[in-house]
Protein backbone atom coordinates (compact mmCIF):
# COMPACT_ATOMS: atom_id res chain seq x y z
CA UNK A 1 0.00 0.00 0.00
CA UNK A 2 1.38 3.49 -0.96
CA UNK A 3 1.90 6.21 1.69
CA UNK A 4 1.78 9.96 1.05
CA UNK A 5 2.77 12.55 3.40
CA UNK A 6 2.36 16.38 4.29
CA UNK A 7 5.74 17.08 5.34
CA UNK A 8 6.46 20.18 7.54
CA UNK A 9 10.11 20.63 7.96
CA UNK A 10 11.14 21.80 4.63
CA UNK A 11 11.03 25.45 3.75
CA UNK A 12 8.07 26.25 2.73
CA UNK A 13 8.09 29.35 0.30
CA UNK A 14 5.45 32.03 -1.02
CA UNK A 15 3.93 31.01 -4.63
CA UNK A 16 4.19 34.41 -5.87
CA UNK A 17 7.72 35.10 -4.85
CA UNK A 18 10.65 33.21 -3.11
CA UNK A 19 9.98 34.60 0.46
CA UNK A 20 9.10 32.27 3.25
CA UNK A 21 5.12 31.82 3.47
CA UNK A 22 3.83 32.55 6.81
CA UNK A 23 -0.38 32.52 5.14
CA UNK A 24 -2.01 30.04 3.25
CA UNK A 25 -5.03 30.76 1.36
CA UNK A 26 -7.57 27.82 2.13
CA UNK A 27 -9.93 28.84 -0.78
CA UNK A 28 -7.33 28.60 -3.54
CA UNK A 29 -4.77 26.52 -1.91
CA UNK A 30 -2.06 28.81 -2.24
CA UNK A 31 1.04 29.60 0.36
CA UNK A 32 1.51 33.26 0.53
CA UNK A 33 4.45 35.54 2.72
CA UNK A 34 2.90 38.63 4.28
CA UNK A 35 3.82 40.86 1.49
CA UNK A 36 1.79 39.09 -1.28
CA UNK A 37 -1.02 38.60 0.58
CA UNK A 38 -2.93 42.34 -1.25
CA UNK A 39 -1.66 40.98 -4.69
CA UNK A 40 -3.29 37.91 -4.28
CA UNK A 41 -6.23 39.23 -3.06
CA UNK A 42 -6.81 42.12 -5.74
CA UNK A 43 -5.36 39.51 -8.51
CA UNK A 44 -8.34 37.36 -8.03
CA UNK A 45 -11.28 40.07 -6.73
CA UNK A 46 -13.91 37.82 -7.60
CA UNK A 47 -13.69 35.16 -5.41
CA UNK A 48 -13.49 34.96 -1.70
CA UNK A 49 -10.29 34.11 0.47
CA UNK A 50 -10.27 32.84 3.44
CA UNK A 51 -6.56 33.31 4.40
CA UNK A 52 -5.11 31.64 7.51
CA UNK A 53 -1.23 31.32 9.66
CA UNK A 54 0.06 28.32 7.50
CA UNK A 55 0.11 26.16 10.44
CA UNK A 56 -4.15 26.38 10.44
CA UNK A 57 -4.25 25.96 6.79
CA UNK A 58 -6.92 23.44 5.54
CA UNK A 59 -5.35 20.94 2.86
CA UNK A 60 -7.86 19.37 0.14
CA UNK A 61 -6.58 16.60 -1.41
CA UNK A 62 -8.12 16.05 -5.04
CA UNK A 63 -7.93 13.07 -6.93
CA UNK A 64 -9.03 13.11 -10.58
CA UNK A 65 -10.95 10.45 -11.62
CA UNK A 66 -9.92 7.99 -12.94
CA UNK A 67 -11.77 5.55 -15.62
CA UNK A 68 -10.07 2.68 -15.79
CA UNK A 69 -8.91 1.89 -13.06
CA UNK A 70 -11.86 2.07 -10.12
CA UNK A 71 -11.21 1.63 -6.84
CA UNK A 72 -9.16 -1.61 -4.87
CA UNK A 73 -5.50 0.74 -4.22
CA UNK A 74 -5.64 2.83 -1.30
CA UNK A 75 -2.81 5.05 0.45
CA UNK A 76 -2.13 6.13 3.63
CA UNK A 77 -2.01 10.62 4.08
CA UNK A 78 -1.28 12.76 6.91
CA UNK A 79 -1.11 16.23 7.43
CA UNK A 80 -0.87 19.03 10.07
CA UNK A 81 -2.81 17.11 12.62
CA UNK A 82 -2.07 14.02 14.53
CA UNK A 83 -4.84 11.75 12.61
CA UNK A 84 -3.27 9.31 9.94
CA UNK A 85 -5.83 8.66 6.93
CA UNK A 86 -6.27 6.24 4.41
CA UNK A 87 -8.08 7.02 1.52
CA UNK A 88 -8.90 4.94 -1.92
CA UNK A 89 -8.47 6.71 -5.21
CA UNK A 90 -11.55 8.64 -6.01
CA UNK A 91 -9.96 10.25 -1.90
CA UNK A 92 -13.03 8.49 -0.43
CA UNK A 93 -11.84 7.88 3.28
CA UNK A 94 -11.51 4.59 4.59
CA UNK A 95 -10.27 4.72 7.86
CA UNK A 96 -8.96 7.31 10.22
CA UNK A 97 -6.19 6.48 12.79
CA UNK A 98 -5.35 8.50 15.54
CA UNK A 99 -1.58 8.80 17.12
CA UNK A 100 0.74 9.51 19.88
CA UNK A 101 2.62 12.56 18.22
CA UNK A 102 1.85 15.96 19.99
CA UNK A 103 1.82 17.81 16.59
CA UNK A 104 1.66 15.32 13.74
CA UNK A 105 3.85 12.30 12.42
CA UNK A 106 7.34 12.96 10.72
CA UNK A 107 6.87 10.04 7.90
CA UNK A 108 4.34 7.05 7.78
CA UNK A 109 5.25 3.79 5.77
CA UNK A 110 3.53 0.61 5.79
CA UNK A 111 5.36 -2.66 6.65
CA UNK A 112 5.51 -5.62 4.19
CA UNK A 113 2.71 -7.24 6.96
CA UNK A 114 0.35 -4.08 6.15
CA UNK A 115 1.42 -2.92 9.11
CA UNK A 116 1.07 1.01 9.78
CA UNK A 117 4.52 2.57 11.38
CA UNK A 118 4.68 6.64 12.29
CA UNK A 119 8.00 8.47 13.45
CA UNK A 120 7.63 10.63 16.18
CA UNK A 121 10.64 13.38 16.43
CA UNK A 122 9.64 14.90 19.58
CA UNK A 123 9.40 11.11 21.60
CA UNK A 124 12.53 9.78 19.20
CA UNK A 125 10.70 6.86 18.67
CA UNK A 126 8.91 4.96 15.76
CA UNK A 127 5.67 3.31 16.27
CA UNK A 128 3.41 0.48 15.13
CA UNK A 129 -0.38 0.92 14.79
CA UNK A 130 -2.00 -2.60 16.08
CA UNK A 131 -5.66 -3.27 16.75
CA UNK A 132 -6.06 1.00 16.22
CA UNK A 133 -3.47 1.53 18.56
CA UNK A 134 -0.06 3.00 19.05
CA UNK A 135 2.83 0.86 20.47
CA UNK A 136 6.22 2.13 20.52
CA UNK A 137 8.52 -0.65 18.40
CA UNK A 138 12.14 1.67 17.88
CA UNK A 139 13.77 4.30 19.50
CA UNK A 140 16.60 6.36 18.30
CA UNK A 141 19.89 6.19 19.38
CA UNK A 142 20.71 8.72 22.14
CA UNK A 143 21.38 12.22 20.43
CA UNK A 144 19.62 11.10 16.98
CA UNK A 145 16.23 11.77 15.70
CA UNK A 146 13.72 9.88 13.54
CA UNK A 147 12.64 11.32 10.62
CA UNK A 148 12.10 9.24 7.49
CA UNK A 149 11.03 5.82 6.93
CA UNK A 150 10.86 3.43 4.37
CA UNK A 151 10.06 -0.79 5.17
CA UNK A 152 12.39 -3.15 3.19
CA UNK A 153 10.78 -6.68 1.06
CA UNK A 154 12.11 -8.86 3.61
CA UNK A 155 10.25 -6.91 6.31
CA UNK A 156 13.25 -4.63 7.87
CA UNK A 157 12.66 -0.95 8.49
CA UNK A 158 15.20 1.91 7.28
CA UNK A 159 15.08 4.51 9.50
CA UNK A 160 16.42 8.53 8.60
CA UNK A 161 17.79 9.72 11.66
CA UNK A 162 19.60 13.14 12.33
CA UNK A 163 21.75 14.88 14.84
CA UNK A 164 21.92 18.81 15.32
CA UNK A 165 19.69 21.78 14.13
CA UNK A 166 20.29 24.24 10.99
CA UNK A 167 23.16 23.71 8.18
CA UNK A 168 25.16 21.47 10.72
CA UNK A 169 22.75 18.73 10.66
CA UNK A 170 24.32 15.26 10.39
CA UNK A 171 22.36 12.47 8.64
CA UNK A 172 22.36 8.46 8.74
CA UNK A 173 20.53 5.75 7.96
CA UNK A 174 19.96 2.61 10.23
CA UNK A 175 18.99 -0.32 9.29
CA UNK A 176 16.65 -1.77 11.80
CA UNK A 177 15.73 -5.72 11.85
CA UNK A 178 13.10 -5.73 14.71
CA UNK A 179 14.77 -3.71 16.87
CA UNK A 180 17.63 -4.41 16.68
CA UNK A 181 20.69 -2.10 14.45
CA UNK A 182 21.65 -4.18 11.51
CA UNK A 183 23.43 -1.75 9.90
CA UNK A 184 24.03 1.88 9.34
CA UNK A 185 24.46 3.86 6.40
CA UNK A 186 26.83 6.80 6.98
CA UNK A 187 30.05 6.95 5.65
CA UNK A 188 31.84 5.30 2.51
CA UNK A 189 34.70 3.28 2.63
CA UNK A 190 37.39 6.36 3.10
CA UNK A 191 35.52 7.42 6.22
CA UNK A 192 34.16 10.16 4.52
CA UNK A 193 30.17 11.16 4.91
CA UNK A 194 27.94 9.86 2.29
CA UNK A 195 25.09 12.15 3.14
CA UNK A 196 25.55 16.51 3.18
CA UNK A 197 25.16 18.09 6.31
CA UNK A 198 21.76 20.09 6.21
CA UNK A 199 18.51 20.83 7.87
CA UNK A 200 16.61 19.05 4.87
CA UNK A 201 15.44 15.09 5.37
CA UNK A 202 16.71 12.09 3.22
CA UNK A 203 13.79 10.52 1.23
CA UNK A 204 14.52 6.61 0.61
CA UNK A 205 13.23 3.79 -1.37
CA UNK A 206 14.38 0.45 -1.39
CA UNK A 207 14.76 -1.02 -5.15
CA UNK A 208 14.10 -4.33 -6.17
CA UNK A 209 17.63 -5.37 -6.12
CA UNK A 210 18.26 -4.56 -2.69
CA UNK A 211 19.98 -1.31 -3.39
CA UNK A 212 18.55 1.99 -1.08
CA UNK A 213 17.90 5.07 -3.14
CA UNK A 214 17.74 8.51 -1.69
CA UNK A 215 17.33 11.91 -2.21
CA UNK A 216 19.77 14.18 -0.23
CA UNK A 217 17.84 17.15 -0.55
CA UNK A 218 20.79 18.91 1.20
CA UNK A 219 23.03 18.22 -1.51
CA UNK A 220 20.42 18.33 -4.28
CA UNK A 221 21.73 14.95 -5.54
CA UNK A 222 19.99 10.91 -5.68
CA UNK A 223 22.53 8.68 -3.57
CA UNK A 224 21.68 4.89 -4.31
CA UNK A 225 24.03 2.61 -1.91
CA UNK A 226 24.21 -1.06 -2.20
CA UNK A 227 23.33 -3.81 0.77
CA UNK A 228 26.72 -3.22 2.01
CA UNK A 229 26.13 0.41 1.90
CA UNK A 230 28.65 1.06 -0.74
CA UNK A 231 27.80 4.37 -2.87
CA UNK A 232 26.98 2.99 -6.15
CA UNK A 233 26.39 5.99 -7.99
CA UNK A 234 25.17 9.73 -7.88
CA UNK A 235 22.70 11.59 -9.68
CA UNK A 236 22.92 15.39 -10.01
CA UNK A 237 19.70 15.93 -12.62
CA UNK A 238 22.26 17.02 -15.55
CA UNK A 239 20.45 14.87 -17.92
CA UNK A 240 17.38 16.28 -17.96
CA UNK A 241 18.60 19.83 -19.13
CA UNK A 242 16.04 21.29 -17.25
CA UNK A 243 16.46 24.73 -16.72
CA UNK A 244 16.24 24.93 -12.82
CA UNK A 245 19.10 23.01 -10.64
CA UNK A 246 17.72 19.79 -9.65
CA UNK A 247 15.49 19.78 -6.63
CA UNK A 248 15.04 16.03 -5.41
CA UNK A 249 12.53 14.99 -2.80
CA UNK A 250 10.12 12.03 -2.73
CA UNK A 251 11.50 9.19 -4.50
CA UNK A 252 10.38 5.12 -5.07
CA UNK A 253 10.92 2.90 -7.70
CA UNK A 254 8.96 0.11 -9.56
CA UNK A 255 8.47 -3.30 -10.90
CA UNK A 256 11.14 -2.79 -13.61
CA UNK A 257 13.70 -1.82 -11.30
CA UNK A 258 13.45 2.49 -12.25
CA UNK A 259 14.07 4.88 -9.31
CA UNK A 260 10.93 7.76 -10.22
CA UNK A 261 12.38 10.83 -8.24
CA UNK A 262 10.36 14.49 -7.73
CA UNK A 263 12.09 17.61 -8.90
CA UNK A 264 10.50 20.28 -7.15
CA UNK A 265 12.26 22.88 -8.56
CA UNK A 266 11.44 22.25 -12.48
CA UNK A 267 7.78 20.40 -11.78
CA UNK A 268 8.67 17.46 -12.93
CA UNK A 269 9.67 13.37 -12.09
CA UNK A 270 13.26 11.70 -13.17
CA UNK A 271 13.17 8.39 -14.32
CA UNK A 272 16.11 6.35 -14.22
CA UNK A 273 16.79 2.58 -14.87
CA UNK A 274 18.86 0.72 -11.77
CA UNK A 275 22.72 1.82 -12.63
CA UNK A 276 21.23 5.30 -12.79
CA UNK A 277 20.95 6.01 -16.41
CA UNK A 278 18.58 8.67 -17.23
CA UNK A 279 15.42 7.83 -19.17
CA UNK A 280 13.09 10.58 -18.96
CA UNK A 281 11.14 13.31 -17.24
CA UNK A 282 7.87 12.90 -16.91
CA UNK A 283 6.14 16.48 -16.73
CA UNK A 284 2.97 17.84 -19.00
CA UNK A 285 0.65 16.51 -15.88
CA UNK A 286 0.24 19.65 -14.48
CA UNK A 287 2.86 19.03 -11.36
CA UNK A 288 3.49 22.01 -9.26
CA UNK A 289 6.24 21.76 -6.64
CA UNK A 290 5.76 17.74 -6.61
CA UNK A 291 7.47 16.49 -3.02
CA UNK A 292 5.35 13.11 -2.13
CA UNK A 293 6.08 10.15 -3.93
CA UNK A 294 4.83 6.67 -4.39
CA UNK A 295 4.01 3.44 -6.43
CA UNK A 296 1.09 1.89 -6.22
CA UNK A 297 0.62 -2.41 -6.65
CA UNK A 298 -0.76 -1.05 -10.22
CA UNK A 299 2.15 1.07 -11.18
CA UNK A 300 0.62 4.85 -10.52
CA UNK A 301 2.15 7.24 -9.28
CA UNK A 302 0.48 9.15 -6.66
CA UNK A 303 2.60 12.81 -6.17
CA UNK A 304 1.43 15.39 -3.37
CA UNK A 305 1.85 18.61 -4.53
CA UNK A 306 4.05 20.74 -1.78
CA UNK A 307 2.63 23.94 -3.01
CA UNK A 308 -1.11 22.70 -3.15
CA UNK A 309 -1.54 19.87 -1.05
CA UNK A 310 -3.39 17.90 -3.86
CA UNK A 311 -2.77 14.37 -4.73
CA UNK A 312 -2.45 13.25 -8.31
CA UNK A 313 -2.60 10.02 -9.64
CA UNK A 314 -0.88 9.51 -12.65
CA UNK A 315 -0.25 6.01 -15.22
CA UNK A 316 3.45 6.67 -16.53
CA UNK A 317 4.56 3.60 -18.18
CA UNK A 318 4.79 3.98 -21.62
CA UNK A 319 2.62 1.89 -23.97
CA UNK A 320 4.57 -0.47 -26.70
Amino acid sequence: MATLTSWAQDVITCDLCDKAAQQFCNSCQVSLCESCIKKHRDELKSLPHDIVPFLDRKIKVVFPECQKHSGGTEAWIFGNNKTITRIDVHGAVRDTVPTTCLTWPDDISVTRGGELIYSDGNSRTVNIVRDGKSETLIIAPQGWTPWRLCCTGFGDILVHVYKGIGPQSKHKIIHYQGQNIKQEINNDGKGNSIFKDGQTSLFMSENINGDVCVSDCNADTVVVVDKTGRVRFRYDGTPARNKLLFGPRGISTDALSQIIVTDINNNCLHILDQNGQFLRCVDGCGLEKPFGLNVDSEERLWVRSLSTGTIKVIKYLEQP
